[in-house]
């Protein structure tokens, strides 16, 4: 086995969990809540559920992190990993 297999094999189990992670957030997060935010915090939101990146999810909202945190939890998505 080359060093490059072990390294595809890597990335393929990484890109399998994001995705596994990606599909867990959309499936618990409460939708009718986030349809009823406003468009520049629904975006964020949802950014939030397809990447799962805290940081810039809280820049898109103009918010803190901690600010957003606490509105991903009111809208029910799961923090992963």
């Amino acid at each position: 086995m080359s060093k490059y297999s072990s390294i595809s094999d890597k990335l393929d189990e990484w890109l399998e969990y994001f995705k596994e992670a990606r599909e867990i957030r959309r499936k618990y997060a409460n939708w009718n809540f986030i349809r009823s935010q406003p468009p520049k915090i629904r975006v964020a939101l949802e950014y939030y559920i397809e990447t799962g990146d805290l940081y810039n999810a809280a820049k898109i909202a103009g918010m803190t992190m901690d600010e957003f945190n606490e509105l991903r939890i009111k809208a029910g998505i799961p923090s992963i990993g």
